[in-house]
């Protein structure tokens, strides 16, 4: 065990983790930020990190060789302890860093298995987990098997999208190969699987060695997919402790991280209880926090703050420390969130004692709310829901709802 100040690199795409890097810091680290040039404006807690970096290009494009040019050169000077993807877009570029550069963490082939949702996909069911029934999109005899054995309606998805922007929702044989020929050269990038609607859940977990010390279940009142395809309000609640659902998706959910054999870190992992069974299936799974301000919502319930809490998980790892999760509330909280039509809505008439949050991000107008008493945040988001639509919501173009992400 020691306390010597150790270096992370932390890459990410989205302006989001500053109370992981903060956290980071204060527990004596040297902190590397890596990030793209157009987020150079963004508020980071620029005290709290020793060096910022700059990657041209947008979102998914930055060239994979000159960041690892760039760390290489850095370790000349600077001996790097850890990489740490802050967002789904960087768990490739991390994973292959640590693989170059012999870094300890997940390598390439864990990496898909929270990236890639075929990857996703396969590796549930190799593991026996429930699953929805599937198909990649390599070859027109296993396509044609999938669509005359499995009742539809189908979505293709896109394999390594963060968000549910970009599915496809079809109903026969033949819309299904329209789409997929129109999908060209591109089609091996996409999967198809069976759509069962459903009751959809969030699953929020910490892990060290393998084991997860912290998870929290939440329902999402409007699915994302929903919002992703048609806009409106997203919401979600944390749902009632010990209850079956809440027993069912842990389960599960132990099943995945196990599974896909994440070590240490966040997971968010989706689930969804079917209306025709009622059965709990696996819908895919991330390596971070999530995102849309869920990570408030956790806080507020149950007072363990998902990415300082992650900070300590990574420096008790380089240091070789236990690492010790605080005193878990067990309360309710919940999120009501929309794309505004203002670039600073006035959300004061929302003064309700359970706010504890509002949602900072320009053109979006939201909130969290929390209570001992679970009908009461329900209560209230379905109040807020209702007034937000009314007077802040506005429709995004499918493309642009990730900014929730």
């Amino acid at each position: 065990m020691e306390n010597t100040a150790k270096t992370f690199v932390c890459i990410s795409n989205y302006f989001k983790g500053s109370d992981f890097l903060i956290n980071l810091k204060k527990l004596n680290n040297k902190v590397f930020l890596i990030t793209s040039e157009k987020l150079n404006d963004k508020p980071w807690p620029f005290e709290y990190i020793d060096e910022v970096f700059y990657m041209p290009g947008q979102d998914v494009d930055w060239n994979l060789e000159h960041l690892l040019l760039g760390i290489s050169n850095l370790m000349k000077h600077e001996k790097i302890d850890a990489v740490v993807a802050l967002d789904d877009f960087d768990v490739e570029k991390a994973t292959y860093i640590r693989e170059n550069l012999r870094i300890d963490g997940m390598g390439q082939t864990t990496g898909r298995y929270f990236r890639d949702k075929l990857a996703m996909r396969m590796r549930a069911k190799s593991c026996g987990i429930s699953n929805p029934k599937f198909s990649a999109l390599f070859n027109d005899n296993e396509i044609n098997n999938f669509a005359d054995s499995v009742s539809p309606p189908w979505v293709l998805k896109p394999r390594s999208e963060a968000s549910a922007s970009g599915i496809i929702k079809v109903h026969n044989k033949e819309e299904l190969w329209n789409n997929i020929n129109e999908l060209g050269n591109n089609r091996f990038k996409y999967l198809v699987e069976q759509f069962r609607p459903g009751a959809v859940y969030h699953c929020d977990s910490l892990i060290v060695n393998g084991k997860i010390l912290f998870s929290i279940t939440s329902k999402y009142l409007a699915t994302p997919m929903e919002i992703s395809q048609g806009g409106g309000i997203f919401r979600s609640a944390v749902i009632e402790y010990g209850s079956e659902d809440d027993v069912a998706i842990k389960a599960c959910n132990e099943q995945v991280i196990k599974g896909f054999g994440l070590k240490h870190g966040a997971a968010h992992s989706e689930y969804i209880k079917c209306n025709d069974d009622g059965k709990v299936y696996f819908l895919e799974t991330s390596s971070r926090v999530g995102g849309a301000h869920l990570a408030e919502m956790v806080a507020a319930a149950s007072d363990i703050n998902l990415w300082a809490e992650w900070a300590a998980i990574e420096d008790a790892l380089a240091k070789g420390h236990t690492y010790k999760l605080p005193k878990v509330k067990k309360e309710f909280a919940g999120i009501v969130l929309t794309l505004s039509k203002y670039e600073h809505p006035d959300l004061s008439a929302f003064s309700d004692p359970e706010v504890c949050f509002r949602v900072p991000l320009e053109y979006h107008a939201g909130l969290i709310v929390k209570s001992k008493d679970r009908d009461r945040v329900m209560q209230l988001l379905d109040d807020y829901a209702t007034r937000l639509t009314t007077d802040f919501a506005t429709v995004a173009k499918q493309q642009e709802v990730k900014n929730l992400h």
